[in-house]
């Protein structure tokens, strides 16, 4: 295609897009089965077979189908106190990943505001701010959830304020760093210029300029999450039981690892195809938002 002006045949330019197609077949079946496990935790009260908190204790530690002693209506089998495990599995699937996801969000938006604040407002508010970022980083995080669960109790909505805190300060120093850059362009200017206010400047030119870097450490941080609420509820500090999640099911099943190893099994399986979709999915987005990595 081209614009004629006059007799002259002017080349129309054409820039790249980012493009979000997924042609590895990696990244297509990761796709595939992270579909998979978000369908089976959102139907989860529907398709689970039994209740997951029904002791049997006639059928307890019962193998899972094709195995001696399995019980047929109990496909993966059944833990120490005879429920059945793929119930468990599902529901555990459904608070593990709602945990993750609102702890995600909430560390998001903390993180996003700060960093707009710290980069717009420069001088001394940045340098608290970053100075409170920093420390966070260097501290272990788990003796910061640690600390919080042992003040606050072990409340589902402390599990979710732990998981909030755990990234809010990687998101906000990426946030200033991207801010920092951006608020010296020319649109930027322009906009103050005409009298916009720092929050309009802020909603309507930064945050859009924000989004895909955002999105993409948010998507990787998602496993990292999984394994964290996994591992505060494998030490008996996340969610409590009778209540499933896939770190409780792992933590209450580790006694009976060595003779009946089904029971640890087919919770932690499931941590681990979480966390590989979320990080393969991740890195196909990350590649295919930088132009950097997309011209390689």
């Amino acid at each position: 295609m081209s614009l004629v002006l006059g007799t002259t045949a002017v080349p129309r330019l054409k820039l790249p897009r980012p493009r979000l197609g997924i042609g590895n077949p990696l990244v297509a079946a990761a796709a595939v089965l992270g579909a998979m496990l978000l369908t089976m935790a959102l139907l989860a009260p529907w398709i689970a077979p039994f209740d997951p908190n029904q002791q049997k204790l006639l059928a307890r530690l019962r193998p899972p189908v094709g195995f001696d002693r399995a019980m047929a209506q109990y496909w993966f089998g059944t833990d120490q106190l005879g429920r059945d495990l793929l119930s468990r599995c599902l529901h555990g699937l459904r608070l593990s990943l709602a945990l993750a996801f609102f702890g995600g969000v909430f560390g998001l938006v903390l993180g996003v505001a700060i960093g707009l604040l710290a980069g717009l407002a420069r001088g001394v508010v940045d340098s608290v701010l970053m100075g409170l970022a920093d420390v966070k980083l260097s501290v272990p995080f788990t003796l910061v959830a640690l600390l919080v669960i042992a003040l606050a109790g072990t409340a589902t909505e402390v599990l979710l304020l732990v998981l909030g805190l755990a990234y809010w300060a990687h998101f906000a120093r990426l946030v200033r760093g991207q801010v920092i850059a951006l608020r010296d362009m020319p649109y930027v200017e322009a906009a103050r210029a005409v009298g916009a206010s720092p929050l309009r400047v802020a909603l309507r030119h930064m945050i859009p300029n924000l989004a895909s870097p955002v999105v993409v450490m948010a998507t990787l941080n998602f496993s990292n999450l999984i394994l964290l609420e996994s591992s505060l509820s494998f030490l008996g500090i996340g969610v409590q039981p009778p209540t499933a999640t896939l770190g409780s099911m792992v933590g209450q099943g580790r006694d009976y690892m060595a003779s009946a190893p089904w029971v640890v099994a087919a919770p932690a399986a499931l941590i681990v195809l979480v966390a590989l979709v979320a990080m393969l999915l991740g890195d196909h987005l990350r590649d295919r938002v930088d132009a950097r990595l997309r011209e390689r």
